[in-house]
């Protein structure tokens, strides 16, 4: 008789430390953005929020270096830009600005909570979208507004306005109509370069003046980070619409040269 096959050991699954070491950073940087904002450091919270977009950006490249990437990491990474790039930008613009509406009267206090909802339901229906359309979508633009750039821009504006000592309740009619239009920009079907198809490989080479640009950057930043970082990410934001604008306008035009 033959020796039956031997009994394998049940096989466990789990999870790599690494990349998820770097998804439970960026919400913990997110969540610490609402604590500090609910204490009036919103220096702090911007701040917190522009890191945990640093560790956004690592953790999926490091999957990728690593060969670690995981459905499991996919989710845990959606659910951190929630928290990180969704709720904590909602709450530090709430507290710092859009709370102020109250004092002139019910309505305008219901529009203040309400601005943040639009910008934290578009940025969760942002992210479920994007994990619908992974392995279709064309990876070089985004459709919409990504949720990290979007948290930049208002985090940016924070930050800008709380360096010069100002208070954010001076801006209660201002932080409205930049979380909504920022919000339904995130749900938009605008398109985005993606900076995906950069080469940032070992072995790829970048023509020289990529290197003087970032030099000019960096020391943009150092002269003066929030204000530099606010135009940077607003032109992003406004790239979009621009883009795709121009694109349709383009097509048409070949359209009507083919027809004639």
């Amino acid at each position: 008789m033959s020796e039956p096959p031997p009994v394998r050991p049940p096989r466990h699954r789990g999870i790599y430390l690494l990349p998820n070491l770097f998804t439970t950073g960026a919400m913990f940087a997110g969540f610490y953005a609402i604590i500090a904002s609910i204490g009036g450091r919103y220096t702090e919270a911007a701040v917190a929020v522009f890191i945990a977009a640093l560790l956004d950006g690592m953790d999926g490249r490091v999957a990728r270096m690593t060969g670690t990437q995981t459905e499991f990491g996919v989710q845990y990474d959606s659910l951190s830009d929630l928290v990180s790039f969704g709720l904590a930008p909602a709450l530090v613009m709430y507290t710092w600005s859009l709370s102020a509406l109250r004092d002139f009267g019910p309505l305008w206090g219901k529009l203040g909570w309400a601005a943040a909802f639009i910008y934290a339901a578009c940025a969760a229906l942002r992210l479920a979208r994007f994990n619908t359309q992974v392995g279709v979508a064309d990876k070089r633009y985004f459709q919409g507004l990504a949720s990290p750039a979007a948290a930049a821009v208002c985090m940016s504006f924070v930050w800008s306005v709380d360096k010069f000592g100002l208070a954010g309740s001076d801006f209660c009619f201002i932080t409205p109509v930049i979380a909504i239009v920022v919000g339904l920009l995130m749900v938009s079907r605008f398109r985005y370069f993606s900076f995906k198809s950069l080469p940032m490989g070992d072995r790829q080479r970048v023509p020289f003046v990529w290197m003087v640009v970032a030099v000019l950057l960096l020391a943009l930043l150092i002269l003066d980070t929030p204000r530099v970082l606010f135009v940077g990410f607003t032109l992003y934001l406004l790239s979009g619409p621009v883009w795709t604008i121009w694109s349709l306008a383009t097509h048409r035009r070949r359209v009507r040269r083919s027809a004639a």
